[in-house]
């Protein structure tokens, strides 16, 4: 089969490989569609993965082919979305049911091969059926939107709640178009780039704030009449826009940091003294997995697909065959290349 193997960062080749073998407790998955995650770029072109060579990929869906001998709920032709943290299911965190802290997980994509392939065995235990009115693309990006919904969770966001979103790429797209959807008295969009911006009025932005072009806490303010927002969500990683993210919040504002940085955060004595007496609440959000797994981020965000209205048709830029991915990340590479969800389709678009 044809698969995107990495034999070390920077180093892509698209080439011929055998078949997965499938075991007694896995499926086989023909790849549908399989998107780019943020923490892809970093993995292939600085860090590397766990294992070498690897097969990348773990945003997918797709369509049993085939069963191991074991498996009771799934039936060849299902189409199927694929959660991609294989829990221990014995540590601490995994008996309390919190399986995104697993202390010894497994991961399609970055410690066992992923999903941009031709095909890939899956767990059962790592399947969602995907109802037949719900695209393969859509499907595909069920983990950037439950990402989202997690962070909205760990927000304790209501209907009502006025929400801000910092940093719009995919999961900060899902997370202004699932609190419209649910209900957010207003929802702010912060970013960079006016396309992404615009991006995010499509899906549900009812204010946009480009912070390279104006103050982005005082045009918070204004959205808000003064208050600031209930939810303040960094989806950026950008310190600097973490440390705003302090300021725009509402008292007894909720703010979540959820976009990955690798580097240090010093808070200014004004950031410091607005979180204490404004008493806000500063919250880790960290992937997507609950019990029973995957969990309630997995099964809503897939109801929203399925009965809400949401998708992707907006947030996906680039739509394109597997030979093209090492071409994609040289792109990155170079900087300045605009994009937001990028979906390979092994198989063609379908």
């Amino acid at each position: 089969m044809k698969a995107v193997s990495m034999y070390k960062p920077g180093d892509l080749r698209v080439e011929e490989v055998p078949l997965p073998i499938v075991l007694s407790d896995e499926v086989m998955v023909k790849v549908r569609a399989v998107g780019l995650c943020g923490s892809d770029i970093p993995r292939v072109l600085t860090y590397g993965a766990h294992v070498s060579p690897i097969i990348i990929g773990h945003e997918f869906s797709g369509e049993i082919t085939a069963l191991g001998a074991d498996i009771k709920n799934f039936k060849v032709g299902d189409r199927v979305v694929v959660p991609p943290l294989i829990p221990c299911f014995e540590c601490e965190w995994c008996q309390k049911g919190i399986y995104s802290l697993c202390e010894h997980y497994d991961y399609y994509g970055s410690r066992r091969n992923g999903a941009l392939a031709e095909y890939v065995a899956v767990k059962e235990g790592n399947l969602l059926k995907v109802p037949d009115h719900v695209s393969y693309e859509d499907a595909a990006t069920i983990d950037p939107c439950a990402n989202a919904y997690h962070g909205l969770a760990r927000a304790n966001f209501l209907p009502g709640d006025s929400v801000c979103v910092v940093g719009t790429g995919p999961i900060g797209l899902f997370a202004a178009q699932y609190a419209k959807l649910a209900g957010a008295s207003q929802v702010i969009a912060v970013d960079v780039w006016d396309e992404k911006l615009e991006i995010a009025k499509k899906v549900g932005a009812d204010v946009t704030i480009n912070s390279l072009k104006e103050d982005a806490v005082a045009a918070v303010m204004e959205a808000t009449a003064g208050k600031g927002a209930n939810i303040v969500i960094d989806f950026s990683g950008a310190p600097a826009a973490q440390k705003q993210c302090i300021l725009m919040a509402s008292k007894m504002g909720r703010v979540v940091y959820l976009g990955i940085s690798h580097k240090g955060l010093d808070l200014s004595e004004k950031e410091l003294d607005t979180l204490m007496r404004s008493q806000l609440s500063l919250i880790g959000s960290w992937n997507s997995f609950t019990k029973p797994y995957p969990g309630e981020d997995w099964t809503e965000s897939l109801k929203m697909f399925a009965e809400k209205g949401m998708t992707a048709k907006d947030i996906i830029s680039h739509r394109l065959p597997l030979d093209e991915v090492p071409n994609v990340f040289a792109e990155i590479a170079k900087g300045g290349y605009f994009y937001n969800k990028i979906m390979f389709y092994p198989w063609g678009e379908n």
